[in-house]
């Protein structure tokens, strides 16, 4: 690479640097020093032994060598991973594409909820009555080995598996995955479709029919509504107590979760919002709740993340409810900014976290259930929930 050509590199690759560390609020401090004022003359001297490390790489790889744009990618990768935080991303143009396609609402699903009980263990999956999935044969506890023949591997995240499972409306994808029971694998070929899963479900359940059960799939904006009026409609049956499902609710709107906090908690913080511009942020919950009193249990698992943690975060540190589950959450207590770069990439930068009343951070931690129950392979072969078993049981038994 002649010198012209190496320092013009150079100048793109530390334009792209320092429009990362501006949008991000810092990169780090040795990389770029946009927070102490540093000129681009400067930065450019402290990237010298970047170029220094590249000649060595030049002269003596043996292999074939990275293009500029890779290596401009990598650069920013690299700075990024000194952040920390799992949230702030860089994305390549064409994943950038698709995601801006998703979130125009073309795309579909297949009506399945994934998790992962158990750390580096495998993804499970429950299909929703009436969908895609269930129409093609996927039953519940299925084990996913693969999606479109690609191998799912214990470090391949939930999240991820998710965005690969999803695609436009009206296409097909082929999931490989082994029935209980079984020891054959399948494949299930599921045509995505727009998901038929109401926001909340409940009934009432108990051996005298005055326990309350609410499932709450998602927070949307019709969420606090739904949750009302299954609590005053349960409350006109009997139910005298009441158990909150938050499994595998990945979240949804900040404000659905501070409503339906809300509806137990009387006054006081349901959560604190720190970001860089605004500081410390309090949302508090109202003087009009509807059940205030009622014996609560929420339960979890490593699937219930971000708006559901808000809730259910709340509502144990308020010693209102006490949480039942087999995993603790997941961590996801934060809040992403999206910049679109000028080559079609971007950058999801975390700018604010989310802490519970208690200042317990959500983000990366995660809540502790305060009744842990092991799963066992016997009740999962026998459709037995033994997390909502135990949670009836303490209802019943141990919390009057």
């Amino acid at each position: 690479m002649s010198e012209k050509s190496r320092n013009i590199l150079a100048i793109v690759m530390l334009l792209l640097l320092a429009g990362s560390a501006f949008v991000a609020g810092y990169f780090t401090n040795d990389f770029i020093e946009l927070q102490t004022g540093g000129t681009l003359v400067r930065q450019r001297q402290e990237f010298d032994v970047f170029w220094e490390a590249w000649d060595r790489i030049q002269e003596s790889f043996i292999g074939d060598l990275p293009s500029a744009q890779a290596r401009t990618y990598g650069a920013i990768r690299g700075s990024m991973a000194d952040l920390n935080d799992p949230y702030t991303v860089f994305i390549e143009p064409v994943a950038r594409a698709e995601e801006r396609q998703s979130l125009q609402g073309t795309f579909g699903g297949i009506g399945a909820l994934l998790s992962r009980p158990e750390e580096g263990g495998p993804i499970i999956l429950e299909p929703i009555p009436g969908n895609p999935a269930e129409k093609a044969g996927m039953r519940l506890g299925d084990v996913l080995l693969a999606v479109d023949g690609v191998e799912i591997s214990p470090d391949v995240s939930v999240t991820a598996v998710r965005d690969m499972v999803r695609g436009e409306k009206g296409t097909v994808v082929v999931l490989t995955v082994i029935h209980e029971g079984e020891t054959e694998p399948v494949d299930l070929e599921i045509v995505r479709d727009d998901i038929l899963d109401p926001s909340v479900s409940y009934r009432l359940i108990g051996d005298d029919s005055t326990i309350g059960y609410i499932r709450l799939a998602r927070f949307s904006g019709e969420s606090s509504k739904e949750v009302a009026d299954a609590i005053t409609d349960l409350q006109s049956q009997g139910a005298t107590r009441l158990i909150l499902d938050l499994r595998n609710n990945g979240g949804g709107l900040l404000n659905a979760a501070v409503e339906v906090a809300d509806h137990f908690l009387s006054e006081g913080p349901i959560l604190f919002q720190v970001s860089r511009d605004e500081g410390e942020r309090e949302y508090k919950a109202t003087s009009a709740t509807l059940a205030p009193d009622m014996p609560l249990v929420v339960l979890i698992n490593g699937g219930t993340a971000s708006a559901s943690e808000i809730v259910a975060g709340a509502l144990q540190d308020r010693d209102r409810a006490t949480l039942i589950g087999d995993h603790q959450s997941y961590g996801k207590g934060s809040v992403q900014l999206v910049y679109d770069l000028s080559d079609g990439s971007s950058v999801h930068v975390t700018s604010a976290r989310w802490f519970t009343p208690d200042h317990h951070q959500i983000d990366q931690q995660g809540l502790q259930p305060d009744i842990l129950v092991e799963v066992t392979q016997e009740g999962l072969e026998n459709g037995r929930d033994e997390v909502l078993n135990r949670a009836v049981d303490f209802l019943q038994n141990e919390s009057k």
